[in-house]
């Protein structure tokens, strides 16, 4: 199996199949609403921006761990 084979759910509920970003560079953050790190959202926000270009997908993925 590798991270292709996958399937996550994105920041705003939307199921999104990793494999379809197969030949990109994909960034895959584990992500918090509720923490004290969300001001990094928009530095990730700015660098998926800037790289878009060149193949770069970032992708926000909450894990829902935090809230138990």
């Amino acid at each position: 199996m590798s991270l292709f084979d996958l399937n996550v759910n994105t920041l705003d509920g939307r199921p999104d199949a990793l494999g379809a970003h197969r030949g990109r560079t994909v960034l895959l953050v584990n992500v918090a609403s509720q923490c004290g790190l969300t001001p990094q959202y928009t530095g990730l926000q700015a660098l998926a921006e800037r790289y878009a270009d060149r193949g770069l997908v970032v992708l926000g993925v909450p894990c829902n761990q935090f809230g138990d």
